[in-house]
């Protein structure tokens, strides 16, 4: 199989294009610096930019099947992704599968990410769409300067519970929805299997790394303003500030079994999470 990965670098991408090779398929990828992508006998680098969403469209002209999400920072996905689906569209790609977020099937049709999933599921193209919940990688990368610096993880919270998941099963649910054609036409709302407050997530830290790590809970308008300071942008900031927002109203609180209906696996706990990476923290 000939398979398209749009932002092949990227964090969900860069695995779901490891797990495409690792079974034997031939893999697309794009990045704005192809030079710097990682070699292998089966892997085509070809250059794309968000802010050009038109670059690179022609390589859909050698694959059968493709992978988009759209890289953060971007507040209007669908400009950045649609053209990519028109031209799915024309070439009549085998299957599409999009990746949003969670709770993006019950916004209005107007928001972007909700757009672009209404413009794909109108394609007449097979496909799937994943909208996972709030990264466990997150603790890792947007909020490790905290823990680094201070051993403490500062997000507006409260008390809310999400059912964080794992990037590593959001992987590789794309990937078995990219192969296989038999649940094609549904959407599918990714998380974890349990689900825990930041001050958990801050205990279970703790004790993979032996640190001691706490959660503090800030106001939004603090939140912002530290994305701001590390360089996002004030919309996609505001972006994040929102949907923190529907985190503490309760809304990444519910658990979804379609890790595991779609793998045939567990989802990751975030013990194991935890576990597999603690040496982020250990800097």
């Amino acid at each position: 199989m000939k398979v398209f990965v749009y932002a092949g670098t990227g964090l969900v991408s860069g695995l779901v294009v490891d797990n495409l090779l690792a079974k034997g398929h031939e893999v697309y990828a794009s990045t704005r610096n192809p030079d710097s992508g990682k070699k292998a006998s089966n892997l085509h680098w070809v250059k794309t930019d968000a802010s050009q969403p038109n670059l690179g469209l022609e390589i859909l002209d050698k694959v059968d099947r493709a992978f988009f999400l759209c890289p953060p920072g971007y507040t209007d996905q669908f400009s950045v992704l649609n053209p990519w689906i028109e031209k799915a569209k024309s070439k009549k790609l085998q299957k599409v599968v999009l990746m949003t977020a969670i709770g993006i099937d019950h916004s209005p049709e107007d928001l972007p990410f909700r757009k672009l999933e209404i413009s794909l599921e109108k394609s007449g193209l097979a496909y799937n769409i994943i909208r996972p919940n709030w990264f466990m990688q997150n603790f890792q990368t947007f909020w490790i300067s905290g823990i680094l610096k201070d051993k403490k993880i500062y997000f507006p919270g409260g008390n809310a519970k999400a059912s964080f998941v794992d990037a590593r099963d959001i992987a590789s649910s794309a990937v078995t929805l990219l192969l296989d054609d038999s649940s094609s036409g549904k959407g599918f709302t990714l998380t974890g299997k349990e689900a825990i407050t930041h001050d958990e997530v801050a205990q279970k830290l703790s004790k993979a790394t032996g640190l001691n790590i706490i959660f503090a809970d800030i106001t939004s308008e603090d939140f912002k303003n530290g994305l701001v300071s590390a360089g996002v942008s004030e919309d996609y900031a505001n972006v994040l500030v929102y949907i923190a927002g529907a985190l503490k109203d309760g809304h990444a609180a519910p658990i979804s079994n379609a890790v595991k209906e779609i793998t045939g696996k567990d989802p990751i706990t975030f013990d194991q999470y935890a576990g597999d990476n603690k040496k982020a923290w250990l800097n």
